[in-house]
């Protein structure tokens, strides 16, 4: 018996030294997260931007959700809890009390994510899922200032109950994904990545080489959904554990490095690419640790030879602190024995949880998890869908025009930096997002159900026109979406100008009065 055991846990064994590569990247990956979001402090997070406290609160707001960032719609608030998130992530990335950065960095990247939801996409949930499984991994216990001091483990493999979680957890995003393509354009008729690629809003360079070859991208389309849903199934197998991790790393960055050189998916990829650095082998780390070492040993003495320059200005910096430890609290090998099996108990259920959760997603809703059983996914962010072009590709297609009418009646289109009005199709469409939020705000604009929204964006943009005193005024600014359906065998859709919103500028009082005066004479 216990060797069948031992058998079969082999693929949930990991290296401590590929979980402290996985820390490395998701912390990266969230600082840039935060510099991307960062840009628009106001227009996404604060009261006079895109989406007001009121507004979220009244149609877009979970009461079981929390966020820290929904406590103020000041934007200078929102500054100080992205600088602390970004310590949080940085304190992560070095390893600095690790198990206290990845609490810290996991509530606020939550409480971000809750403050705006029309900008969320797919990869935020890998992402704050891959933090909550964290919590129970020592993935700071190399590669880390935490390291410092202390001895190498015994052994560089390490398994638990949070091993298999993670696992799980990266196995569930590609079945699901799949599973969740149900329409014939993926299944059958081998469409999808021509829709895809129809798309202009999200059609990157590569995208546009490979869209005239229509038999490779029937093809493409079912490697795709394949992938998805059978290669995870390697993950599992007990036997040539190595070689098949090895395949399912590869392959996954070969897949997603392709995804975003033909599709804006914004960090979607890296993302993706930072979750299985978790599952490298011990002989791939082997060879980096080879690398790093002569790395280490021709870049060595110039790094020390700068740092002894430095070091008697940091002598002048440094304050004597005293630390007087009163108390030493030490465990027997029973006390933690008991603690890790509680530990593991909890992540069982946890992790129980969360396939149910998915289970039910892949199935139509609440069809196994009624809606008072929902709170905790709520509450803890463990509520995730990986629909991405699921059931099918979204054809409604086209680009906005902002059309704005100046004082003296010219029209202008904001969203070309106030050039001349004009209702040719852009060489870029992509290119008028500022970034890949934008790009989703931009998509759920167009969502009935989120019709609230359209007048808060449509009156931003006039404010922030109108604080530019090179900008002409406007008296009024359409929000016009030039509607352009993907069409099967490359045909071409007449475009149809759809106007979303309407909002009146608030003329200036002097400008009222003036009015009023040449009215009466």
């Amino acid at each position: 018996m216990p060797r069948i055991l031992s058998f079969l846990r082999r693929p949930f064994i990991l290296d401590l030294r590929a979980l402290a590569l996985l820390r490395m990247g998701v912390a990266a990956v969230i600082l840039l997260d935060i510099g991307i979001r960062a840009t628009d402090l106001e227009a996404h997070y604060s009261n006079l931007g895109v989406l007001p406290l009121h507004v979220l609160y009244q149609f877009g707001w979970n009461p079981y959700q929390f966020s820290l960032h929904a406590a103020s719609g000041l934007w200078e608030v929102q500054a100080i809890l992205f600088g602390l998130e970004a310590v949080a992530a940085t304190a992560l990335l070095l390893g600095y009390q690790t198990r206290l950065a990845t609490l810290a960095t996991w509530i606020l990247l939550v409480s971000v994510q809750n403050r705006n939801p029309l900008i969320g996409q797919g990869g935020d949930d890998l992402l704050r899922m891959l933090l909550f499984w964290a919590l129970f991994l020592p993935w700071g216990r190399l590669y880390s200032l935490d390291a410092r001091g202390k001895e190498l483990p015994a052994t560089l493999t390490y398994f638990s109950a949070a091993t298999v979680a993670y696992i799980v957890q990266i196995a569930l995003v590609y079945w699901c994904t799949a599973l969740l393509k149900s329409a014939p354009e993926w299944t059958t008729e081998g469409t999808a990545i021509y829709y895809a690629l129809s798309l202009d809003q999200v059609l990157m360079p590569g995208g546009r080489l490979l869209y005239p070859y229509g038999k490779l991208l029937y093809w493409l389309t079912f490697a795709t959904y394949y992938t998805e849903l059978l290669l995870p199934f390697v993950l599992f197998i007990p036997f040539r554990v190595t070689w098949w991790r090895l395949l399912f790393v590869g392959v996954m960055y070969g897949f997603h490095l392709g995804i975003s050189l033909t599709l804006f998916v914004g960090l979607f990829f890296l993302i993706n690419m930072a979750s299985v650095l978790g599952l490298l082998p011990p002989v791939a780390l082997d060879w980096l640790d080879k690398r790093l070492a002569l790395g280490t040993q021709r870049l060595g003495p110039r790094v020390a030879a700068r740092f002894a320059r430095l070091r008697p200005h940091l002598a002048r910096l440094r304050v004597p602190v005293r630390v007087r430890i009163e108390h030493t609290l030490v465990l027997t090998d029973q006390t933690r024995f008991l603690l890790c099996g509680m530990r593991n108990a909890v992540v069982a259920v946890l992790l129980g949880y969360v396939c149910w959760w998915n289970l039910d997603s892949v199935n139509r809703p609440s069809l196994y998890m009624s809606q008072p059983l929902r709170w905790f996914g709520y509450l803890f962010r463990v509520d995730q869908h990986w629909g991405m072009f699921a059931p099918a590709v979204f054809k409604d297609d086209g680009w906005y025009i902002l059309d704005g009418t100046t004082t003296r009646g010219r029209h202008l289109d904001l969203n070309r930096d106030g050039q001349q009005l004009s209702y040719a199709k852009p060489a870029s469409v992509v290119a008028l997002f500022k970034n890949d939020r934008w790009r989703k705000y931009s998509e759920n604009y167009l969502f009935v159900s989120n019709e609230y929204m359209r007048p808060y964006y449509c009156n931003y943009l006039l404010r922030i026109w109108h604080e530019d005193p090179t900008h002409p005024p406007l008296r009024r600014l359409e929000v016009v979406y030039m509607k352009e359906i993907s069409l099967p065998d490359y045909r071409i859709a007449k475009p149809t100008r759809e106007v979303l919103c309407v909002c009146e500028a608030e003329q200036p009082a002097s400008a009222n009065r003036n009015t009023r005066n040449k009215s009466g004479q």
